[in-house]
């Protein structure tokens, strides 16, 4: 296993804690239904209180009172990027170690910038970015007058090959045994564009951002589009079907929800291995994201799992299970130490053109 942090960047600080909350056991089980079972239905919050042993406004006052300790970012519907034909890409940009921070503002200026970190590698600034459908400089052409902008001595493309796994939720009442566990492989994901109309990009438009902490979140979309919020919620589901919509789910803060470290393992793993052992390393719970991506001379790893742990320690304890399991151990870890920019996208905004129109004059 390759270390990488003693090589570039900043040193990195172990934090069991950081700037965690305290949370009772209640409270992590309404994380983990809010994350992943927060259904499209007329009062979700009904269907969350229910399983999590607790009334409909108790759980609507919690969640409330965790978006206020910043705990939970945000409840929203979580749209596929792909599925709606927008180009995107990881990138992995080599700028000046002095002063990472000018290149990461003029980066996280563009709308399609949704994630974007310092991490311990020659190649320090790491961030992915989509670009619209009819976008007139298309992704090339907007990672070159990023790279000119920036300041970027070389930039790398990390676009996805295979999707193994993309689901970002934090498994709040498990332990580190049960991050590191491995569970049932699937299939690897469709990342085709799909089909869609004006009532789909309307419906995104009217719900898209922070869903209303209410009774019925969804009645404030309805009413925008004036429609009955149960055609509406009929709409949501047939999306939902068509891969356009995945979820709508609570976003939280990691590390004031305790998960304080993040770790990108990327493997060396041969040509002919990759489709068997890709959805095995996306089937660890601890595991949020897993493609397989380019390789270069200098870059030799083709599969990225991203590692999301209460420590260093539990990320690098899943990162070994998975090097167990699989039995691949030339690997890297790269963590983060800055977190520059990490927000949901907006689709079908003005924003694209304005940047484009302002940056390149088209």
């Amino acid at each position: 296993m390759t270390s990488l942090s003693s090589q570039h960047g900043p040193k990195l600080r172990s934090r069991k804690h950081g700037a965690a909350v305290p949370l009772d056991e209640r409270d992590k089980r309404l994380l983990n239904l809010m994350q992943g079972r927060f259904p499209i239905a007329p009062r979700p919050y009904a269907h969350v209180a229910a399983e999590a042993g607790t009334s409909e406004q108790q759980a609507i006052e919690r969640v409330r009172q965790l978006i206020d300790e910043r705990i939970i970012r945000q409840v929203t519907p979580i749209f596929d990027t792909r599925a709606l034909g927008y180009s995107s890409m990881l990138v992995a940009a080599k700028v000046d170690p002095e002063n990472p921070w000018r290149a990461a503002n003029v980066i996280n200026d563009h709308p399609g910038v949704s994630h974007n970190y310092l991490r311990n590698h020659e190649f320090n600034i790491w961030f992915t970015i989509a670009t619209e459908p009819d976008s007139p400089l298309g992704l090339e052409g907007t990672l070159e007058v990023l790279s000119r902008e920036a300041g970027a001595e070389s930039i790398r493309q990390l676009p996805t090959l295979k999707l193994f796994k993309i689901r970002m939720d934090l498994e709040m009442e498990g332990d580190t045994d049960a991050l590191a566990r491995a569970a049932e492989a699937a299939a690897p994901a469709e990342t085709e564009p799909q089909p869609y109309d004006e009532r789909d990009v309307a419906a995104i438009r009217a719900l898209q951002g922070d869903l209303p902490v209410v009774e019925e979140p969804y009645a404030p979309a309805a009413a925008k589009l004036g429609v009955p919020q149960d055609e509406l919620l009929a709409h949501l589901a047939q999306m939902q079907e068509r891969r356009l919509l995945r979820r709508v789910a609570a976003i939280l803060f990691h590390r004031r929800a305790g998960f304080s470290a993040n770790g990108m393992g990327v493997w060396k793993v041969p040509e002919e291995r990759i489709t068997e052992l890709g959805p095995r390393m996306a089937a660890f719970r601890g595991i949020s994201h897993c493609y397989q991506r380019p390789t270069y001379q200098d870059w030799p790893y083709s599969i990225f799992t991203m590692a999301h742990g209460r420590s260093k320690e539990e990320c690098d304890a899943i990162l070994d299970s998975i090097a167990e399991h699989s039995g691949i151990t030339d690997r890297a870890t790269l963590y983060s130490s800055t977190e520059f920019k990490k927000i949901r996208l907006l689709y079908f905004t003005e924003e694209y053109r304005d940047w484009e129109r302002k940056h390149a004059g088209v």
